[in-house]
């Protein structure tokens, strides 16, 4: 942020060069991701009902012209902390061929109003300057919970604001992808998900077992170590998030590294490590899921929260 709390795009693109996310020969230029939805371990429900909600219509040139259906819209992606939604926004962009613009809303809405509503401008001017574009704004509760702190009018003014740029007509957004994530969908503004918006939702579900067993192995890359059943572990550990997994490594790797500071002598870490580990590390998403369980079935108008409570139900709950 600069010192008059507008939105600092050199320092944002430098942030977005160190990030791989541009050109670094030409920082005005978005790279378009390189990932695609095949880089995402398991999570084979997740990206199904992603292909069928929001990227097989937009596939499909033919039909957008049949039904007249702008290269464009808005997605939603929902669920508990450090379970990959980043990743998979990227994916999402891959998919479409598209650069990656990630922005945390919360940075964008630092200063006075007036400020706030030139941050949003300027990042969808951004993003269209670069179509196809996928703007990936991160914390999108943000808005719900700064009203806290804020007069209901100056968030009101943000979140038109916001809107204004959504909506914006004559095909101004044609390439232009919105996607929004949240760990609190219940304290998304409600106008932000009204048809032509981020109207589909996407929960993204703690990774399943093959996803844990990818992410196993990709943190226990480069160390010392015996052979694992990973397989065994990713079963003994659902409900991990990603960063569970990873602390869960870290704690292996501790252990193995104590013992042999203590007889003095090095060692790989071993299976017992890794098993010990992942009795001690408690699965993260639980509480998320706990609190989220009780919004989704006193508020599940119009089935918002339909994919959030099969999940609940399927038993995979921690």
């Amino acid at each position: 942020m600069s010192g008059d709390h507008t939105f600092d795009w050199t320092l944002a693109e430098a942030q977005l060069v160190a990030l791989g996310e541009t050109n670094a020969h030409d920082p005005g230029g978005l790279r378009r991701s390189d990932i695609r939805l095949a880089d995402v371990a398991g999570q084979i429900d997740v990206k199904a009902r992603l292909e069928a909600a929001f990227l097989a219509p937009l596939r499909n040139p033919e039909l957008r012209v049949l039904y007249k259906k702008s290269l464009g819209g808005g997605l939603l992606l929902y669920g508990p902390p450090d379970c990959g939604m980043t990743y998979l926004a990227r994916a999402i962009a891959g998919e479409l061929d598209a650069r990656f613009l990630p922005v945390s809303l919360a940075t964008v809405l630092g200063g006075l109003s007036e400020q706030r509503e030139h941050n949003v401008r300027a990042l969808f001017e951004r993003a269209r300057a670069s179509a196809p574009c996928v703007v990936f704004l991160d914390g999108l509760d943000a808005l719900g919970r700064t009203g806290a702190a804020l007069s209901a009018s100056a968030t009101r003014a943000t979140v038109n604001q916001l809107l204004h740029e959504i909506d914006a007509t004559g095909g101004a957004n044609e390439g232009v992808f919105v996607l929004g994530a949240t760990n609190r969908p219940w304290d998304v503004d409600s106008t932000l998900l009204h048809a032509g918006r981020l109207d589909r939702t996407l929960f993204v579900s703690p990774p399943d077992a093959a996803a844990r067993e990818a992410l196993l192995s990709l943190h226990l890359q480069g160390r010392s170590v015996d052979p694992i059943d990973l397989n065994a572990v990713a079963r003994a550990t659902d409900g991990f998030s990603g960063a569970d997994l990873a602390h869960l490594c870290e704690v292996a790797a501790e252990g193995a590294l104590m013992e042999g500071a203590q007889a003095g002598i090095a060692r790989n870490i071993t299976q017992t490590d890794v098993d010990g580990a992942a009795k001690e590390v408690r699965p993260s998403p639980a509480q998320w899921l706990m609190a989220a369980r009780n919004v989704a079935l006193a508020a599940n108008e119009g089935g918002a929260y339909d994919e959030l409570i099969a999940y609940l139900r399927s038993g995979k709950m921690p």
